[in-house]
């Protein structure tokens, strides 16, 4: 069958068979758009193909301009009614890669082909307004050396060249190009606004959000992908104190717990200890949030952005971060803050909505009733609360059931089961109705250290829920209030926060068998190569976005002080660039003219006349001698051919004789000039 189908395509017009190839690129080309495509778009582009294959391989006429224009129509109301508009990133890639498909069905000359060469180039950089990854990088690079190729194909002369003779022009091609791709890349000047990807919509991007429904955090850690990478620069805090602090949630409305519309109170920040210094690369996440180590008193280091410290300690960009960034900060774990003392401005955080969770609010009641607690303080009751958790039978799972209005008394009562907004949630809902200002912190907690480039990788399967109440300070004044961090997981799955140990969802049976699979890897002395393939795949990631991704202003003006410039400016960059464009010219062309002096003058003769006897009709051997074209030129045109056939015997005698000099050739090409040329 598969010897069959080949013998059927080597004897395809070469037309055929060329249209064929360029489908396979277009596919190539628009396979990695098609997670970002609509699925009715994926589906026509791929008819289309198809459709198009298929007349290819039995000749057949192409479809008419208006079933075209009908097909354009549709398509393009089509993206109106799926993006409510025809302009735009996802709109523009939309259209973009239907008239791409389309074009395909009016290959009638070769002017039509070139129109989809670069239509489909246009495409291909298309790709990185969606993501700009290692693999999306690799995918360009196949789908370029298909394009280049089709592009030489078509212009090498008929008959059926084979394909990997062009593909091996085009990899010279890359090849030649790929000096100026580099200097362009480390010397063009990165202008911001102008320089970079511009942000799309939140549309396909995970992480935290805003707000916290009781439930949203457990799905999100089915999530594996990363979410940031950290260097530490010197000592490491350990597992269970790094915490990455995102939004901080005060409302609540019995089902849902959102930031605080105003906060006008100063954070009163207090650090000691010992300082952590680190740089944190974060993945694009659509949000203004900049993730730091609880906590950090001084802003992090990023250009471009201003940054500002919320009184809740969360550090926030006047944008969003549409691309990766990379910036450094330095953080303390021993830290206080918040209002010194009793004020108004805690009272939000005892507050709680009318008609929910009754038996909640009755169990703080009881615990406020029992004589041990009645005058207890914020730290006591916490300490209740965590021994209730520790030895109620609470179980932390990511299923478990569908919870009610009533989340908090479902989970203190009925379900004795979630994951840690869940209890995290019932812990602050309790503590509330305790006369305790309680709230809650979300952001991330943990990570996985990778052995290979020594990150500490943050998925976004490590995000996490915990709890802050309102300490008083003592009466004797020797200590002030502060809010203290209360985690609520760690009394119910103290694995979770002391080893890191994350939960994961049951398998199905394609997935037992590929965990099984990575189970059985697992070596006598505890090693698993896959996971250390995972871990140098990371690392390999994590290079290519800290040496190209990152590869930002500040960069490339940190490489001219290493040429020796002190006080280095986007001019100086453009300066170095001219003169590196300037020298590369002036090699060139110095190339050029030693090129030219060594190829042999005489042959050049030869050779314009050779082709332009070919261009007259005839049929010439390429390795034809003087002597024998200039008999083949007597034949073919008859007595007037004679002056040129003298002229050609002159030029062997020329070259067999004595070597020729330059005015030798140059008396030649005069008298070449002078010869009528012959006609038949």
């Amino acid at each position: 069958m598969w010897h069959k189908f080949l013998d059927t395509l080597t004897r395809l017009p070469r037309e055929s068979r060329d249209t064929l190839f360029l489908l396979l690129v277009i596919a190539a080309v628009v396979l990695p758009q098609v997670a970002h495509l609509p699925l009715w778009c994926s589906g026509l582009v791929a008819s289309v193909l198809v459709w198009r294959g298929i007349l290819a391989w039995k000749s057949q006429p192409l479809p008419s301009r208006w079933c075209l224009i009908t097909i354009l129509v549709v398509a393009v109301a089509a993206t109106f009614a799926t993006h409510k508009t025809i302009l735009g990133r996802d709109a523009g890639v939309t259209l973009l890669v239907i008239l791409l498909a389309l074009k395909t069905l009016e290959l009638r000359a070769q002017r039509d082909a070139f129109v989809v060469f670069f239509l489909g180039f246009f495409c291909m950089l298309s790709n990185f307004l969606f993501s700009q990854s290692l693999l999306t990088a690799f995918a360009m690079l196949v789908a370029l050396m298909g394009l280049l190729t089709a592009l030489v194909n078509a212009h090498m002369p008929v008959g059926k060249p084979p394909l990997i003779a062009a593909a091996k022009i085009a990899g010279k091609m890359a090849l030649l190009g790929a000096p100026i791709m580099v200097v362009l890349f480390m010397l063009f000047p990165r202008l911001a606004p102008l320089w970079g990807m511009p942000g799309g919509p939140a549309q396909g991007k995970s992480g935290l959000s805003a707000d916290m429904r009781v439930g949203t955090i457990a799905k999100l850690a089915l999530d594996d992908s990363i979410a940031m990478r950290i260097k530490f620069e010197g000592q490491v805090p350990a597992g269970r104190d790094v915490y990455l602090r995102g939004p901080v949630l005060s409302s609540f409305d019995g089902r849902e717990w959102l930031p605080a519309l105003s906060l006008s109170t100063p954070s009163n920040l207090k650090v000691s200890g010992q300082a952590f210094n680190y740089e944190v690369t974060l993945e694009p996440n659509n949000k203004p949030w900049l993730f730091t180590l609880d906590a950090s008193a001084s802003a992090p280091a990023l250009a471009g952005h201003q940054l500002r410290m919320t009184p809740d300690l969360q550090w926030l960009s006047n944008r969003p971060i549409t691309e990766l960034v990379r910036y450094k900060a330095q953080s303390y774990t021993q830290f206080s803050y918040g209002p010194e003392k009793p004020d108004q401005s805690l009272q939000r955080y005892v507050s709680l909505p009318k008609g929910y969770n009754p038996r909640t609010l009755q169990l703080a009641a009881d615990i406020r009733r029992d004589a041990r607690f009645a005058q207890a303080d914020a730290a006591t009751l916490a300490t209740v609360v965590m021994q209730k958790l520790r030895t109620g039978g609470y179980e932390y799972t990511l299923e478990p059931g569908l919870y009610g209005d009533n989340t908090a008394d479902e989970f203190w009562f009925d379900r004795k089961a979630g994951f840690c907004e869940h209890i995290a949630s019932a812990f602050v809902v309790l503590m509330r109705a305790m006369d305790v200002p309680a709230r809650i912190v979300t952001g991330y907690q943990g990570g996985e250290f990778n052995d290979v480039d020594g990150y500490w990788v943050v998925r976004q399967s490590d995000a996490h829920a915990w709890a802050e109440i309102w300490q008083a300070g003592a009466k004797d004044g020797s200590t002030v209030g502060s809010w203290v961090r209360v985690d609520p997981t760690s009394a119910v799955a103290p694995q979770r926060i002391e080893s890191l140990q994350r939960l994961t969802a049951p398998s199905s049976i394609f997935g037992g068998a590929i965990s099984s699979i990575w189970t059985s890897t697992v070596g006598s002395d505890g090693y698993n190569p896959l996971l250390q393939l995972r871990a140098v795949w990371d690392a390999v990631n994590n290079t290519w976005n800290q040496k190209i991704l990152n590869y930002s202003e500040a960069t490339q003006l940190n490489v001219l002080k290493k040429l020796g410039f002190s006080s280095p400016s986007w001019t100086d960059l453009s300066y170095v660039l001219i003169a590196i464009i300037v020298l590369a010219s002036l090699l060139g062309a110095a190339w050029t003219s030693w090129d030219k002096r060594q190829h042999d003058p005489w042959l050049r003769l030869l050779t314009s006349v050779r082709t332009r006897l070919m261009k007259s009709g005839t049929a010439i051997h390429p390795n034809i001698s003087p002597r024998a074209l200039a008999q083949h030129a007597v034949s073919h045109f008859g007595n007037s051919a004679k002056p040129l056939a003298a002229w050609l015997i002159q030029l062997e005698e020329l070259r067999y004789q004595k070597r020729p000099s330059h005015d030798d050739i140059s008396s030649m090409k005069s008298d070449l000039k002078k010869i009528a040329w012959p006609v038949k």
